[in-house]
């Protein structure tokens, strides 16, 4: 194969240029979905509601909010019709809705009122349609103008849309440059970290380009599987490199030293993408559709990265070898350290410091408060700030949707008003509340009804006080649920953001224990491949664990919330990144072991490899913080910070904790590996 490589190196390398390239323009053809709910299994109930809803009725649950300021009230049902005309608006609702504005305000119920209507402020609520939330909440700012407010799910979509192409560019801009720093001072050409780059940006443009025949991803998918994917994969291209540099020192032909470094790097490669790629395959497992969407598109990245590597870098390399020597320099840093006898030192202590920290960080990552939503906007922005305004004059508000029969009004009536005394629910917009049970709906208009009732359904809405989510959001939609079914049994069904939420909390938890498991067990099973032993894949995976355990807890420690998404990915990702730099110290000691002690072995591998994980670590780390840093997405920053510090927890765990348990475990470790040949001190 690395000769047939070599000899169509050209041909190779043209191929894949032109594919790189058709693949960049193939990427604008993509659409990204920044709508969570799309992910959700279609038999869930809050989405079977959501469905029957649109069936049912023509009006869609309202998802935005605006407030103005200082207006009377005809200004308010004047500000209304404007609201109607903009394009993308409907179902406008305000307090004529739910009262007769025939009758002086003061006779209504002050609840009701002050739902809508409060010290001069007005409140609309209305529903943007899905696919214009950019040009509809443009055209609404344009409207309200700098002193009146909006807020909602619609317009946090919007900001989505906006942000994410340019902070994804940001986040690319500010870390090509630090990977071109990071490998300019581990390598010994002006000219290697380009290579490197090509090989692995080649694939990523290629990996973005064939979503095409997917059709659609979402939007965390574009903002961090490209980045991902880079920093996952760079290793690969850096093993072949040195290997090919270390034979070139050695061989005078470069086409024999490409041939023996490919065939040297291969298994080390193959091991390092097969961990990866079983990890990330396990997310394609997640019944939440975001985790599958990512993880199909990190599966996809890897096997490209890892044919770009093994098939494009030879023949690119080849083609620019003289560049390569033309351009050599002295190194910048040495590879090898002197640290391994104060890393053994630290064994008693650092065993001790994990024996205390491991359980408490297993039980606590699982014990943080977790936000399955997207979050709050930070307050310096207009949304954030928008938002706070809103709920300082109207508090909290998240609307409920239910549908129940219709044609039972005494029955609808008694559920209501059970509805109506509950503390956390401000007024509910019902017909028998609204109109009056006592007057039948077939002496009234079309229009006078047709928002509360259709051809099977009642439908009745619920201003809310509580947040989208959250202990006493997720009590009152258990609470709501049993109330509706005291009276209708299973006959009923309940949407709205809360529900969702509430849903998709019980989906994703699910998935963490299954692709968990799944991460577990294919990687164990590549390592017992990769180690011909039993115990060294749990060696390993309890070293990776262990740093995933430590890096989720920090946000229970620190009390703060945590998006759930994110944690779940990180997981996951963070395992099958990271215990690559087990492997690859564990590699170097073992060969190590076989020509000295167990101690003298652990020592030696320190000080060769401390260099090459550091490395590798603080690419992939500077990959999770720039992208916590420049993401305004909740999701996309979490992403950022878990992987960000949980690539350095594990480098800390690989060179301090897996060094002290490999010499532990080293009797055990040489019954239960196949043919382990270890050093044994004569006499």
């Amino acid at each position: 194969m690395a000769e047939r490589i070599l000899k169509y190196k050209k041909s190779i390398m043209i191929f894949f240029i032109i594919l790189a390239i058709v693949s960049a323009v193939a990427q604008f053809a993509v659409s990204v979905n920044y709508d969570m709910v799309d992910y959700l299994p279609d038999e869930t109930s809050s989405i079977e509601a959501t469905d029957i809803m649109n069936e049912e009725f023509d009006g869609a649950v309202t998802n935005t909010r605006v407030m103005m300021k200082d207006v009377s009230i005809q200004e308010a049902l004047a500000f209304k019709e404007e609201l109607e005309a903009v394009d993308g608006v409907s179902e406008v609702m305000w307090l004529d809705d739910v009262i007769d504005m025939k009758q002086p305000v003061e006779m209504a119920d002050s609840d009701t009122v002050e739902s809508y209507y409060k010290d001069r402020n007005a409140l609309f609520s209305f529903h943007i349609e899905d696919g214009k939330e950019v040009e509809t909440t443009d055209a609404v700012y344009e409207l309200i103008g700098k002193d009146n407010a909006m807020s909602g799910e619609a317009l946090n979509t919007a900001i989505s849309q906006k942000k994410t192409g340019s902070e994804s560019m940001n986040a690319a801009l500010i870390l090509v440059p630090i990977i071109i720093l990071i490998l300019l001072l581990s390598t010994r050409s002006w000219i290697e970290p380009l290579l490197f780059l090509t090989a692995i940006g080649v694939s990523v443009l290629i990996n973005l380009g064939t979503n095409v025949f997917i059709g659609e991803v979402s939007f965390v998918t574009q903002a961090v599987a490209p980045i991902l994917q880079l920093a996952v994969s760079l290793d690969y291209a850096i093993f072949l490199l040195h290997s090919f540099d270390d034979y070139r020192h050695e061989i005078a032909d470069p086409k024999e030293a490409m041939s023996r470094a490919m065939e040297r790097s291969f298994p080390a490669i193959a091991a390092s993408a097969s961990t990866t790629f079983f990890g990330f395959m396990a997310l394609t497992f997640m019944e939440f559709g975001l985790g599958a969407d990512l993880g199909l598109n990190l599966v996809k990245g890897i096997l490209l990265s890892f044919i770009s590597v093994m098939v494009f870098l030879p023949a690119l390399t080849l083609m620019f070898y003289k560049w390569i020597d033309k351009t050599q320099h002295k190194p910048f840093m040495p590879s090898t350290y002197h640290v391994g006898n104060f890393f053994m030192k630290l064994r008693i202590p650092v065993l001790l410091i994990m024996m205390i920290l491991i359980v408490p960080a297993f039980l606590a990552q699982s014990q943080t408060n977790f936000l399955y939503g997207t979050g709050e906007n930070p307050e310096h922005t207009r949304a954030g700030s928008d938002a706070a305004a809103i709920e300082e004059t109207f508090d909290k508000f998240t609307p409920m949707v239910l549908l129940v029969p219709k044609g039972d009004m005494a029955r609808e009536e008694k559920m209501v008003q059970e509805l109506d005394d509950l503390e956390q629910v401000k007024s509910t917009v019902s017909y028998v509340n609204t109109v009056g049970a006592g007057i039948p709906p077939q002496y009234l208009d079309d229009e006078q009804t047709e928002q509360f009732f259709s051809e099977n359904y009642s439908r009745i809405t619920l201003n809310t006080t509580t947040e989208a989510e959250g202990k006493v959001a997720f009590a009152l939609v258990e609470k709501v649920r049993s109330i509706a079914s005291d009276y209708y049994g299973d006959d009923y069904h309940a949407l709205g953001e809360s529900f969702t939420l509430y849903d998709m909390k019980d989906i994703v938890q699910q998935d963490n224990k299954l692709v968990n498991l799944m991460t577990v067990i294919t990687i164990a099973i590549v390592l017992l491949a990769t180690f011909r032993s039993i115990s060294i894949p749990v060696v390993l995976l309890l070293t990776i664990q262990s740093a995933v355990w430590i890096n989720l807890s920090v946000p229970y420690f620190t009390d703060s919330s945590l998006v759930y998404v994110g944690y779940l990915i990180v997981s996951t990702v963070q395992l099958a990144a990271t215990v690559d730099y087990a492997i690859l110290f564990t590699e170097n000691y073992t060969q190590n072991r076989k020509e000295m002690t167990a101690i003298d072995a652990i020592k030696k591998t320190i000080n060769e490899k401390i260099f090459s994980i550091g490395v590798s670590v603080s690419i992939l780390s500077c990959v999770g913080f720039i992208l916590w840093a420049t993401s305004s997405d909740p999701i996309v920053a979490s992403i950022g910070l878990l992987l960000g510090r949980g690539a350095l927890l594990a480098f800390i765990l690989v060179v301090l904790f897996l060094p002290a348990l490999l010499l532990v475990f080293d009797k055990v470790i040489e019954k239960t590996t196949w043919k382990p040949n270890f050093y044994k001190r004569k006499g």
